[in-house]
């Protein structure tokens, strides 16, 4: 059977335990409707209704929350460790920079260059 026609057999269904719950047809009547016994039709009813009570259940808003992928979250704890050393780095190489024009201005000051003498 295809999806069609599960489809189509399922809405018949669901139309005759409506009509049950209505009050317009005995569950006798809706199971020989469908070619089934009382105790079939009255397991799809229970089915039915549990369903549509929990489709109506509350949720809670926004996007469902996605499975956690530990590989993703790995990698991201590692991006964040490495974008961490290259920022201690790079702090690093500008003191170099600093300390190497300080002293470039020491070696000035010591040879006596135009500012020598202004201590």
């Amino acid at each position: 059977m295809g999806e069609p026609e599960r489809r189509r057999k399922a809405q018949e269904r669901a139309a005759l335990i409506v009509r049950v719950q209505a009050g317009q047809i005995s569950a006798v009547e809706a199971a020989r409707q469908l070619g089934v016994s009382r105790k079939t039709y009255y397991k799809w009813e229970a089915r039915a209704l549990a369903a549509l009570v929990g489709s109506l259940e509350d949720r809670e808003g926004g996007r469902p929350e996605s499975p956690q992928d530990e590989e993703k979250d790995r990698l991201r704890e590692e991006v964040g460790e490495l974008r961490g050393e290259l920022d201690v780095h790079a702090q690093r190489e500008r003191v170099r920079e600093m300390m190497g024009r300080v002293a470039e201005g020491d070696g000035e000051k010591k040879g006596g260059g135009a500012t020598g003498g202004d201590r």
